[in-house]
């Protein structure tokens, strides 16, 4: 995200229903202040009603890879899902503001932002990581998978299979999360009994409570030899 410093306006949203725009100000003594602009009832129809919202969230998406250029930002060489993508980016910027407002990438989620519900996780070289506290910047030159670099040639990974066949899911809000890091869980082959799949995969969080689903799903792409 941008700092106020080299910002004229931030949009924010309120209540899901109110888009409240603030204009920075400076004063004559020097001082900044924030004023409210304009306030806008949002369109629930928009395809962008229902995300975080941020400044970058004013301008097309093909714009955002090189806005705002300036001192403050840097260029951010990124290979995600395959693909490479250069980036004007601040140092602060995030891997899951990255992914969302730079590059469209919104499978991975924003729930908690602080790393604890685990809504947007990612792999980093086959690890598993917390992309709202990791920064863009630090993963130049890794091979960043998201939930939508898993299918191939218009197939489902078996993890995202069997999600569908046992129900990991309910609102679907935390499912990339929760899909990512079964694949990563797997593949760390550390899992060996059901107790050991759910503190190996306690740092994702489902509010909805599907986690036998989950359970099992990842019981069943492990070849069921998981010890109960």
């Amino acid at each position: 995200m941008l700092s106020l410093a080299y910002c004229d306006r931030l949009k924010i949203a309120l209540l899901g229903s109110l888009t409240i725009f603030l204009d920075i100000q400076t004063t004559s003594t020097g001082n900044t202040k924030i004023v409210v602009s304009k306030v806008k009832k949002l369109n629930m129809s928009d395809t962008n009603s229902n995300r975080h919202f941020s400044i970058l969230d004013q301008m097309p998406l093909q714009q955002r890879q090189t806005a705002p250029v300036g001192s403050h930002t840097m260029t951010v060489k990124l290979n995600i899902n395959g693909k490479q993508y250069e980036l004007q980016l601040e140092p602060c910027v995030t891997l899951l503001d990255t992914l969302r407002d730079y590059l469209g990438l919104t499978g991975s989620k924003k729930g908690c932002d602080h790393g604890q519900c685990g809504a947007c996780t990612v792999l980093i070289d086959g690890e598993r990581v917390v992309s709202c506290l990791s920064l863009a910047a630090a993963h130049q030159g890794e091979e960043i998978t998201t939930i939508e670099g898993l299918a191939k040639d218009n197939k489902l990974h078996p993890v995202q299979e069997a999600f569908i066949k046992h129900d990991g899911f309910q609102c679907g809000y935390c499912t990339p999360g929760q899909i990512m890091s079964a694949v990563g869980l797997i593949a760390e082959g550390q899992a060996q009994t059901d107790a050991e799949i759910r503190e190996l995969m306690s740092g994702n969080i489902c509010r909805c409570g599907a986690y036998l689903g989950i359970l099992e799903a990842i019981k069943e792409v492990k070849g069921n030899k998981v010890r109960a």
